[in-house]
């Protein structure tokens, strides 16, 4: 009797291959990641030593256990191996093994926009400094302030390409991702920043959010099911040098928040004029939180 090839025992073995990838909760596979899969149940499976990670990944592909999806950086491209049922934003969390959904997609997880974003954020928080200049960026003064955001809001050129989808890989500072949480999508649970955390975010930066528009939509929407003390708390933990604080306040106000939750916020230092985003051509100014928004917002 002719003994089997490596591929055909692969074929014998399809049953329990194909159980075993259907019995793991990970979804998602590198080319390393498979190698050592390959490696461990190669006794089990019955594998020849001659069956290689590309043998391997072949037969995952042509039995369609798994199925390949390429993903183009910014300077390279990778090669994942998915199960049918793995979502997109399963595949943007792979990237970065430490990232979170933020933004605009935490924004729609957490159901504060109607819309369905095609571009999905998430967040790779930058390793921690030792340095409290770096930390804090510096000396704060109302020149400074007028100067950063009669510029435009920088944008991170980190986008990956994964299908019809683009995913901006953003590197925020580093803040022991707090405010970071859990979301159960379809059986699978996502790190994904929380609500106080996201309002924090889109108001620090609204070009990753649709614009301050829709900001003030996610404000509204989001009446009711969080904490603003929970949220000042946070900011002060994430000590940003600006004073984000004085746009939360104005987003609060015009979302309908009565006085008492406004005056938890007023209770903050307002020192300086500061502005509800980047290069904004015509301007209304507000007194109460010393802000300057967007005209007819």
């Amino acid at each position: 009797m002719v003994p089997l090839n490596r591929f055909q025992i692969m074929q014998h073995m399809k049953p329990r291959i194909s159980d075993y990838f259907s019995n793991l909760n990970d979804k998602i596979f590198s080319i390393n990641d498979l190698a050592k899969i390959l490696n461990e149940n190669r006794q089990r499976w019955i594998l020849p030593k001659v069956t290689s990670r590309n043998d391997f990944i072949k037969f995952l592909l042509d039995k369609k256990i798994l199925e390949e999806v390429e993903i183009v950086l910014p300077n390279r491209k990778m090669k994942k191996y998915v199960k049918h049922n793995a979502s997109i934003y399963e595949l943007a969390l792979s990237i970065n093994k430490k990232s979170y959904l933020s933004h605009y997609t935490a924004m729609f997880f957490h159901s504060l926009t109607e819309n369905i974003p095609k571009v999905i954020y998430t967040n790779t928080e930058q390793v921690k400094k030792n340095n409290s200049k770096a930390n804090t960026g510096g000396v704060l003064n109302q020149e400074s302030i007028d100067n950063a955001f009669n510029r435009p809001m920088r944008q991170t050129n980190q986008i990956a390409k994964i299908n019809n989808y683009s995913v901006y890989m953003l590197n925020g500072k580093n803040v022991d991702r707090i405010g970071v949480t859990e979301y159960n999508y379809n059986g699978t649970v996502m790190p994904i920043s929380d609500i106080e955390r996201t309002l924090i975010d889109i108001t620090v930066r609204p070009g990753y959010s649709g614009g301050v528009r829709e900001v003030l939509n996610a404000y509204v929407a989001a009446r009711d099911r969080f904490s603003v003390n929970r949220l000042i708390a946070m900011l002060k933990k994430m000590g940003y040098i600006y004073p984000y604080h004085q746009a939360i306040g104005f987003y609060l106000e015009k979302a309908g928040f009565g006085n008492n939750v406004l005056r938890l916020v007023e209770k903050l230092e307002m020192k300086y004029d500061f502005y509800l985003t980047y290069q904004m051509k015509e301007t209304e100014y507000s007194s109460r939180w010393r802000l300057f928004y967007p005209k007819g917002l």
